[in-house]
């Protein structure tokens, strides 16, 4: 693969972690496989690459991005990458605020359940 590929390899393991990418690779196909090619390279690759901005205000901007615009499902995921990226749950709370007073309390609502649920999961893991 190219550079970019690489990096966002890179860079998505960072945030992720080995274990979450480990198992997308594992469930890539040659159908998806153009389509991981291309989020990886876009996405990891490019946006989560840049040092513009830190990875704790990427993962802010992201969670509430998710939430206003309803893409629930990778929420979890996105909270999960928090202990990565250094975003607190008050920057997460923070964040689905703001979702609540421009997009909508509804969507920062179920976006909160989800984020409370994952913290949950999480906490009784690392026990």
């Amino acid at each position: 693969m190219d550079e970019l590929y690489e990096q966002g390899m890179k860079t998505r393991r960072s945030v992720l972690g080995d274990a979450h990418v480990d198992r997308a690779e594992a469930a890539k196909t040659a159908f998806d496989e153009p389509f991981q090619t291309l989020i990886t390279r876009s996405a990891w690759g490019t946006v989560w690459a840049s040092d513009a901005i830190s990875q704790r205000e990427r993962s802010m901007l992201t969670l509430a991005l998710l939430a206003a615009t309803g893409n629930f499902e990778e929420i979890p995921m996105h909270i999960r990458a928090t202990a990565r990226t250094g975003a607190s749950k008050q920057d997460v709370l923070e964040a689905f605020q703001h979702v609540a007073i421009y997009a909508g309390v509804p969507r920062a609502n179920h976006a909160l359940k989800l984020a409370k649920a994952t913290y949950a999961e999480m906490e009784a893991a690392a026990e």
